[in-house]
């Protein structure tokens, strides 16, 4: 059984354009987002007239400010799903094939696992009916 080289992996152009990638959306998402938050604590501790106007009813700006705390959560969530699917994922994957074809002694046809992680040629051995992890840690 052939040893992975993990610190050649981590050092590979392919490896360092995933990471780049998924640094360049990351960082500036979660600064702007963090941003966003202390502006809105800072407008609640030092803006207390303009929090408390009055849009409707008994709604006011605080309140659709604070609200738009977990739109702005859930929209970022669904933008990150949204671009790791289309651009970290398939690179991921692409790893990931690379590296089961080295540790599994080869490539799907020569009895190593499938790219897919099924059992193409070899066998997984036991649990071959549970759920493979995906490329960010969810199960397929």
């Amino acid at each position: 059984m052939t040893g992975i080289d993990y610190i050649a992996v981590q050092e590979s152009a392919e490896f360092q354009e995933l990471r780049s990638k998924h640094r360049r959306f990351v960082f500036p998402v979660t600064a702007a987002a963090f941003g966003w938050f202390i502006l809105y604590v800072l407008l609640a501790s030092y803006a207390r007239d303009v929090m408390a106007t009055q849009v409707f009813g008994h709604v006011n700006i605080g309140l659709l400010l604070g609200l738009s705390q977990f739109v702005t959560t859930f929209g970022i969530t669904a933008w990150y799903v949204h671009y790791a699917n289309k651009e970290l994922d398939p690179r991921a994957a692409h790893l990931r094939a690379e590296l089961e074809g080295l540790e599994g002694g080869g490539t799907a046809a020569e009895g190593g696992r499938s790219p897919g992680g099924g059992a193409g040629g070899g066998t997984r051995g036991l649990g071959d009916d549970a759920p493979e992890p995906d490329a960010v840690g969810g199960v397929r």
